[in-house]
């Protein structure tokens, strides 16, 4: 079957396939499940329905919800007819969606629950909108696609043989850490051919195996994954939420799901917070297998007498920790932000295979991925190049990428789209290296600064490093123009915690314990023993501890969770200066 348009994906499966579960999601506390023939079939009567309303070829559709099968129907159906999605973060404002619906030239509003549809009616105008959950007063879905049940499929067919491949499907508002977000334009080109690269770096077998999907489906991270599961005939199941990733585990035990690094750190964090309650024997043999899995190298000869410890070790105490993702998995992949190595490294060991891969929404996303094997996988890497993707290091160390995946251009922006494409190479903003086809990202050239002395420093590096520390959850290093680098720290409270217990200080609220003259003391030891793999010119030489960590909601994340550090640096300016002026 010739694989064209990423519609082209739902007769694909059916032919090679046919899943009894194409897509899942716990409804009422029980699996609600869809087949591929489901998923046809829906997805048909909502293009006919969609059409049967006056949306054309071109015509706009927002799609704001969290992860659940309704978001792909919607995805596909309007895929089919010519029109084109603009998936938007539930967690964003109602200005920003305002903003979007405006920019973006909004014809129709799909919305998944009430908190959603609160927001988003505010910034609608008299656009129509359509709700997933049964909401008052609120057209449902369902109703929608129905009303396309009695339409003529062969007009439908029209529609769908004259989209091309070359022809726009998405318009991505990419969150950004500064500024107003910018409209990225994909085709199904640029999508597909990224789809059918990366489907070629994953491990679990074609037609039977599963996924559990909780990153949002509208970064197109885990939207270009979700094409590939279907390519390759994976169920997949939603997760409920964030809070219940971990019991989903336990209930779909899938082979494969997509995290970025900040949820691999947070299930790190609580088996080593874990392991510190045990006593005696089991206390020794957790740590001992834990230093064991930090020195792992998947690519080298660890000798003999390595291999058989960590046989030991996998048999007591690695073998809880695939038990605890589902007991199935065979691959994770990581990305959008660069991932520790002594995670790699550990969760390799433990037989939990973590392979880094690196992209933005503008290369559809994937630029490089991780083989899956021993000898392909390098520590510190974000893989190798995918098929049909060429990658050159500027002069200034940024990495340039020319390939079938990179975007038309930003919406409406032509100068911004001139200043990162040139020539075809579009110009990513991130510093890196090659070897051979192996890629490694060293920093944003954004977020690179210069101190007062002229010393270049790059933040990400540092802040990698000493996140390490399993009493740092959050760390910002600044210092431009200053005259040295500092931080501000968001300790990870649960590891103070566990600290506190096990040096008898008396724990008693987070505000109280970041001035607290031992744990600031503690924190110093840290930070010297985190120095000293850093050049002089980029050790921190002062901190702020911080009592609140930043997330999403609060600004100081964006919906991957990178810094957003222009905000971060106004939030705390005071903060900031008070370090420099002590």
């Amino acid at each position: 079957m010739n694989l064209t348009r990423l519609f082209d994906l739902i007769p694909y499966q059916i032919a090679t396939y046919d899943k009894e579960v194409a897509f899942a999601r716990k409804e009422e506390g029980s699996w609600k499940t869809y087949s591929s023939k489901d998923l046809k079939r829906t997805v048909d009567n909502l293009s006919l329905a969609l059409l049967s309303i006056g949306i054309q070829a071109g015509d706009k559709i927002a799609l704001i919800s969290e992860n659940r099968p309704e978001w792909n129907f919607v995805d596909f159906a309007t895929q089919q007819i010519g029109a084109i999605s603009v998936p938007m973060y539930p967690t964003i404002s109602s200005g920003d969606f305002e903003y979007i619906f405006d920019h973006a030239e909004v014809k129709l509003i799909f919305v998944g629950d009430q908190e959603i549809y609160s927001k988003a009616v505010k910034a609608a105008g008299d656009r129509k909108i359509y709700s997933f959950d049964r909401l008052a007063d609120v057209d449902h879905w369902s109703t929608l696609e129905q009303s396309g049940e009695s339409g003529d499929l062969a007009k439908l067919e029209e529609s769908k043989n004259r989209i091309a491949a070359e022809d726009l499907f998405t318009i991505i508002y990419t969150s950004g850490t500064t500024g107003k977000p910018k409209g990225v334009m994909l085709s199904h080109n640029n999508v597909l051919s990224n789809v059918l690269a990366v489907s070629q770096r994953i491990a679990p077998p074609a037609g039977t195996s599963k996924v559990l999907s909780f990153l949002p489906l509208c970064h197109i991270y885990e939207r270009t994954a979700s094409f590939f599961y279907i390519y390759l005939g994976y169920s997949s199941y939603y997760a409920e939420s964030l809070e219940k990733i971990g019991e989903n585990l336990k209930e779909v035990q899938p082979h494969v799901f997509n995290t970025v690094p900040r949820l691999l750190e947070k299930v790190y964090d609580k088996i080593v917070a874990k392991g510190y309650e045990l006593t005696g024997i089991k206390k020794t043999l957790f740590f001992w297998a834990l230093n064991l899995g930090l020195r792992y190298d998947p690519a080298a000869d660890m000798g003999g007498w390595y291999d058989f410890q960590l046989k030991l070790a996998n048999k007591l105490i690695f073998s809880k920790w695939r038990e605890a993702l589902g007991g199935n998995v065979m691959q994770i992949n990581s990305g959008a932000s660069a991932l520790q190595p002594r995670l790699a490294r550990v969760f390799w060991a433990a037989g939990i295979r973590v392979c880094e891969g690196y992209g933005l929404t503008e290369t559809s996303p994937v630029v490089s991925a991780s083989l899956v094997t021993k000898e392909g996988i390098r520590i510190g890497y974000v893989g190798k190049l995918i098929q049909n993707v060429e990658v050159k290091i500027a002069e200034d160390g940024e990495i340039l990428v020319k390939g079938p995946n990179v975007m038309q251009g930003y919406y409406k922006e032509p100068e911004m789209t001139a200043a990162v494409l040139q020539n075809g190479w579009f110009h990513t903003g991130d510093i890196g290296e090659l070897d051979g086809d192996y890629l490694k990202i060293t920093d944003r050239k954004k977020e690179m600064f210069k101190t007062s002395g002229g010393k270049y420093i790059a933040p990400q590096v540092i802040e990698n490093k000493f996140k390490e520390s399993p009493l740092i959850e959050q760390l910002m290093v600044v210092g431009d123009g200053k005259n040295y680098p500092a931080a501000l720290i968001v300790p990870s409270f649960e590891g103070l915690k566990e600290y506190c217990k096990r040096k008898d200080i008396p724990y008693l609220s987070d505000s109280e314990m970041v001035a607290n003259s031992k744990i600031l003391e503690k924190f110093q030891q840290e930070i010297d023993g985190l120095n000293k793999y850093f050049g002089k010119w980029e050790q921190i030489k002062r901190f702020k501890l911080l009592d609140k960590p930043w997330g999403i909601d609060s600004g100081e994340l964006t919906p991957t969770m990178k810094l957003k550090r222009k905000v971060i640096h106004q939030k705390f300016e005071k903060e900031i200066e008070s370090i420099y002026q002590a």
